[in-house]
């Protein structure tokens, strides 16, 4: 997933060089939320995996 939002990152600033605003209000926005779902669920598989480990 975090590749995904690289990729509209970089398909962002590619287009505000060539000066295509609505695409990159598109992209940015895209690579914005994909990369909030991803530290959710980083944070999400972070926190389950840290409680299931046992104890010695």
């Amino acid at each position: 997933m975090l590749k995904y939002s690289m990729l509209f990152l970089i398909i962002a600033i590619v287009a505000g060089i060539f000066g295509f605003a609505g695409i990159v209000s598109a992209a940015a926005g895209i690579a914005k939320v994909l990369f909030f779902i991803f530290i959710v669920l980083f944070l999400i598989s972070f926190l389950m995996g840290r409680g299931s480990k046992t104890r010695v």
